[in-house]
């Protein structure tokens, strides 16, 4: 592609982009993403490209590697365009049958479309799925419909179109008012009003022109189960590069960074791509379009340690030191990066940017709430029939994303509570199934937006264990640098590990509240401050949880090992030796049709007997705080009965 040196030459180009392209070929798109590449999509991909050039069919089709769609558990996923008919799980040996059929002859494939799990009713097009017909995906659309390597696809889109209004029609006090009066707060957990943090660096830098300054994109996500800002990065990376490229002129900046954890291979991947394309295009470095602006962006590896997310740590690694936070004022729009001012956003906040220049700010703030503006990306997993990423407007209640989205809770099992915001987010019970999502509600519930993790349980969740599998997931990730932090969680992890063993007391409970206040309030960042969450809101909506396993010593979910017992019912047993043969610790005692007995003191509780156990018998039964009698040995299963 030409380098583009004026603001005209973008137009013409993306105008020469859509002349060439065949309007009337069928595109044929498979999404290329991580969560699909697990399902093997490259192969497919291949072999798809393969048979379209056996058949002849290079000139009426086209096959484009796309980033997440966002219906991740249902790939690979294929859909053909311009129709938008959707299938999901696609294998290799369909392809013949996709090619024959539906390019060919325009036929419907029905055991590759979406099947509704009450109705049965099959949905052909992609918009009409039941995951997608409540989402606004405003910022994470585009994802399904361009190559995240191709400059020109992003381009045929009306990509860069925002950053040449900008260059060409605002002064940066302009696009920062903007941004001001869309209302966009900051998607990476703390809600800060955007436009704010950027009046405010650029101040700071204004004020001592010599000393320059810096803007950041943080993608260092590093909760459990959320993938927002990696799929945002490796799916659409022209987005983001355009966003910072308008954030840097407004601030004032002309060096960016996009800090990747290298646990996202593809992001740093395609975001590579992308910065070297826009590079050669005159996108990105010196004189952009012929404006006299400069700027470029750097990517930068992380380690992977959760606390890098916290923005002094993310400096500190940046600069080559240990991802460890300083204390706060001076704040990076003060003091960030080799002492410059430095604005740093998350990959969605950055993404938004260009959306918001193009459709106007009155066009965004009218999505959302009073308080909370635009969509939000959510990572929605767990014990969920639809899992994957939902973006949705402010405002949407947690019930419409659970059971409208993500389809309800798998095997019929009844919801129990919902954990947003990561491990620092707090665990919100049924009852606020209609509240509202945005940033403050979550917050009057004792939990928090975060980035964007949503955690689904259902009835068979241990939420005491659950508080501990947080606590100790932040204990680990904690740099240790402060007292409360360090000592803290480790002494409130030690006493979960305790009651989940049913070795708790009544009095640890007050332990662990005082305790989970004194972190919250004397930790030195966000990690320390809000790792207490889900022990807080445990307390207060399950509190009875605890109480069962202290004072009866039972877990009512039947999770925590300390607690439970499996048992053989001798009534139901026929001595068929399945338990017996696949119990890992030789733990279970019997013959052929013979009771079995499991030794308690030998039992791993790991299930296996449970699971092999066979359905019409189910014998074996998983107990928690009842003791159950049978034969101490085994004995004949006739014996048994008769002596019954």
């Amino acid at each position: 592609m030409v380098r583009i040196n004026n603001f005209n030459d973008l137009e013409r180009i993306r105008k020469n982009i859509l002349e060439k392209r065949v309007l009337e070929k069928i595109t044929i798109t498979i999404c290329n993403g991580t969560g699909c590449q697990a399902y093997g999509c490259q192969r497919l991909t291949e072999h798809f490209l393969a048979k379209i050039n056996q058949n002849g069919l290079k000139e009426k089709v086209e096959i484009r590697k796309t980033g997440c769609h966002g219906f991740c558990e249902r790939g690979p996923i294929v859909v053909i365009q311009p129709e938008g008919i959707f299938y999901q799980r696609v294998k290799i040996e369909d392809i013949d049958e996709i090619i024959e059929k539906t390019v060919e002859h325009k036929m419907v494939i029905d055991r590759l479309l979406y099947e509704e799990p009450i109705t049965g009713k099959k949905i052909i097009k992609e918009k009409e799925v039941p995951f997608y017909k409540k989402q606004l995906r405003i910022v994470f659309g585009k994802n399904g419909l361009i190559d995240p390597t191709s400059i020109e696809d992003y381009i045929a889109i009306g990509g860069y179109e925002a950053l040449l209004k900008v260059l060409r029609d605002m002064k940066a006090e302009e696009v920062i008012d903007e941004i001001k009066r869309s209302g966009l707060r900051g998607r990476g957990g703390a809600g800060f009003l955007t436009g704010l943090k950027w009046e405010i660096t650029r101040k700071n830098i204004s004020s001592n022109p010599s000393l320059g300054g810096y803007i950041v994109c943080n993608c260092d996500e590093g909760d459990p189960g959320a993938y927002m800002d990696r799929s945002l990065l490796e799916g659409n990376p022209h987005l983001v590069i355009e966003g910072m490229a308008i954030g840097a002129y407004a601030i004032g900046v002309n060096k960016g960074f996009i800090y990747v954890r290298n646990e996202y291979p593809l992001a740093v991947k395609n975001a590579s791509i992308a910065i070297d394309q826009a590079r050669e295009v005159g996108l990105l470095g010196e004189d952009i379009m012929g404006s006299g602006f400069n700027f470029d962006l750097t990517i930068v590896r992380g380690a992977g340690a959760f606390v890098s997310g916290e923005e002094t740590a993310l400096i500190a690694s940046i600069e080559g030191r240990r991802a460890s936070p300083r204390p706060r004022p001076p704040y990076p729009a003060e003091q960030g990066l080799w002492a410059k001012p430095t604005n740093i956003n998350n990959v969605e906040t950055w993404a938004n940017v260009p959306i918001i220049i193009s459709n106007g700010s009155d066009w965004y703030k009218n999505i959302g709430t009073e308080t909370s503006k635009g969509t939000k990306i959510f990572s929605l997993v767990g014990k969920i029939n639809n899992t994957g990423l939902v973006e949705v407007p402010m405002g949407i209640t947690l019930r419409e994303i659970i059971f409208d989205i993500g389809g309800g809770i798998p095997r019929g099992k009844k919801f129990k509570a919902v954990q947003t915001g990561g491990p620092s987010g707090g665990c919100i019970p049924k009852e606020f199934l209609d509240l509202p999502v945005d940033f403050e509600k979550l917050t009057e519930v004792g939990s928090m937006m975060g980035s964007g993790g949503m955690i689904v349980m259902d009835e068979d969740t241990c939420m005491v264990d659950v508080a501990r599998y947080f606590l100790h997931f932040t204990q680990e990730e904690s740099c240790g640098k402060c007292v409360p932090c360090r000592i803290g969680i480790r002494q409130m992890e030690k006493i979960l590990r305790e009651i989940t063993e049913g070795k708790g007391t009544l009095k640890d409970l007050q332990t662990l509240e005082t305790l989970a206040y004194t972190v919250k309030n004397g930790s030195l960042c966000g990690l320390g401050q809000t790792a207490p969450n889900p022990v807080l809101t445990t307390l207060q909506y399950f509190r009875e949880e605890y109480e069962a396993h202290i004072k009866e010593k039972r877990c009512p979910a039947l999770v925590c090992k300390g607690l439970i017992n499996y048992f053989i019912e001798p009534e139901k047993c026929v001595g068929c030796l399945l338990c017996l043969k696949n119990c890992p610790s030789e733990a279970i005692l019997g013959g052929y049709k013979m009771i079995h007995v499991i030794v308690q003191e030998k039992c791993l509780k790991c299930g296996a007997c449970l699971e092999v156990c066979p359905k019409k018998v189910s014998a074996v039964v998983k107990i928690s705080g009842e003791k159950r009698e049978g034969p101490k040995e085994p004995i004949l299963v006739d014996e048994w009965r008769r002596k019954r």
